[in-house]
């Protein structure tokens, strides 16, 4: 086979025509799958997903004791009950997100091992190209879409951030980021380190403390966060009075969403306050004698960065055991035998782990292009952190960080269905936001606000970000309680939307 063959081979043989093409099938395609078939019957349309399953985050990552770090009353969808304890395991998380596919038929429309490449839209023909491969087999593949919807969340699933640090090579165990977990890490009576205190330290700490020798979470400060039972105790009861599952799920959803938005209120008008009580709780399980000025007080104020919640306070039971302990200092390099903190100390251990964030990816890998220039989305202006300005018919679904991602899928879902029928109903082959007369002096900001939220992956990625503006329509302001109310109330017919 010469070379032009080998080229001809390659080139989509194809091309499949969707009214919709959702890209991924993790908690986000699946919702918007599922509200198409009910709110826009009729509408053909495909899931492109680049793994082997549905599930996207709870597919991706299989270290020890994955689970969520919000509840999944309100992580679930509102159309599906949730009738098990809030915090859930990503196995429990999968088997909810298979019921949804099962039960709405949703499997027929979902296409396992697609990776989108590139997205290429046309003013010409109104339509979006889209090209795809086949990872397994090295097809490629062609769809036009009228609409295309981004569901593929906003970080790269292929592998997580490590910082690199010095003389890492040098270390004679694995080095293992929590994205890639190998299958076979056997860490049973082993010393392991695991760098990072967010929520997937949290996570694998008191999971890996069972079998471990022992567990060191490296920290360089201090994170916040919460404890409480897992369970819900206004669901537990309405469950003994034998009330409908459904309407248990919406009690529930209302019960915790309201109190949630009275904490964050209380955290930015009472600062101090909201800290103590979220010390006093960690220092409930370890006692007045251990460090928590050291180890657990954040120089920040709460909710400046996420708050994962630690079910039944396992991680800090770990550390009083014994079986886990926290030690804050900044690396100075590898060694053999472990880490040299800058304070002089070495960690040995006999595996180390790097908890320690993900690479940002705002365009999920895709090279977009309009009318055959390249699309760069930092040069775009955000339509409440779900559309861009110069860029047709496309949506991205970006949920909140003080709250549960699918929250906002639903809330997008919503609009995206009913600008869908608006379209239809007046003729628009293509919607396009712009900024109106009235906000081209607006003055243009990186997507948030680092004092109102600042966790480390979105300041290493805030330059691939879109900008935002001063006006509610022009940011995510990542205010469920506003946006519940707002997003229906969108007018479609702003000038803020520009019909073709």
């Amino acid at each position: 086979m010469n070379v032009q063959t080998q080229i001809r081979a390659a080139e989509p043989v194809t091309t499949e025509h969707f009214d919709v093409l959702i890209a991924g099938a993790g908690i986000s395609g699946v919702g918007a799958a599922y509200h198409l078939t009910t709110q826009c019957p009729g509408t053909s349309f495909v899931v492109l997903e680049t793994q082997k399953t549905f599930g996207g985050t709870w597919s991706t990552h299989r270290y020890p004791g994955i689970r969520s770090d919000s509840d999944l009353h309100t992580f679930g969808y509102r159309f599906k009950p949730w009738t098990s304890a809030p915090i859930a395991t990503a196995a429990e998380i999968l088997k909810y997100m298979g019921e949804v596919i099962e039960e709405n038929d949703l499997d027929s429309h979902i296409r396992y091992r697609y990776t989108i490449t590139a997205a290429k839209w046309s003013n010409e023909t109104n339509l979006w190209t889209i090209d795809a491969t086949r990872p397994d087999t090295g097809e490629r593949l062609r769809f036009t879409t009228n609409f295309f919807w981004m569901c593929q969340g906003y970080y790269s699933h292929t592998e997580g951030y490590t910082p690199e640090w010095t003389d890492m090579a040098k270390f004679k165990g694995p080095i293992v980021h929590p994205q890639t977990w190998p299958d076979d890490l056997d860490y049973k009576g082993k010393r392991v380190v695991v760098i990072g205190s967010g929520a997937t330290a949290a996570t694998l700490i008191p999971a890996m403390a069972k079998d471990a020798g022992h567990v060191t979470m490296l920290q360089r400060s201090p994170t916040y966060f919460r404890t409480g039972r897992n369970a819900i105790e206004i669901a537990e009861e309405l469950r003994r009075l034998q009330v409908d599952e459904h309407w248990i799920h919406e009690i529930t959803r209302r019960k915790i969403l309201f109190e949630q938005d009275a904490f964050t209120k209380r955290t930015f008008a009472e600062p101090e306050g909201a800290k103590k009580d979220l010390l006093a709780a960690v220092e409930a399980v370890l006692g007045k004698d251990y460090d928590i000025a050291t180890h657990f007080t954040p120089r920040y104020r709460p909710w400046r960065q996420r708050i994962a919640f630690i079910p039944d306070a396992d991680l800090f039971h770990a550390i009083k055991g014994g079986k886990a302990s926290v030690v804050t200092d900044e690396i100075d390099r590898f060694t053999e035998k472990g880490i040299l903190l800058k304070s002089g100390k070495e960690l040995e251990a006999d595996i180390i782990i790097t908890a320690t964030g993900f690479h940002l990816s705002a365009n999920g890998g895709i090279d977009f292009e309009i009318d055959g220039k390249p699309l760069d989305f930092a040069d775009t202006v955000t339509y409440r952190g779900m559309m861009f300005t110069g860029v047709p018919n496309l949506v991205w679904v970006f949920g909140y960080f003080r709250a549960s991602w699918t929250l906002r899928v639903d809330l997008v879902a919503d609009f995206v269905c009913r600008m869908l029928k608006h379209m239809k109903e007046t003729g628009a082959s293509k919607v396009t936001p712009a900024l109106r007369a009235e906000d081209h002096n607006m003055p243009l900001l990186p997507w948030i606000d680092p004092e109102n939220f600042n966790p480390g992956y979105m300041m290493r990625g805030m330059h691939l970000l879109p900008k935002r503006g001063d006006k509610p329509e022009w940011q995510h302001n990542q205010d469920y309680w506003a946006e519940k109310d707002e997003f229906p109330a969108i007018d479609l017919k702003d000038k803020a939307f520009v019909y073709g």
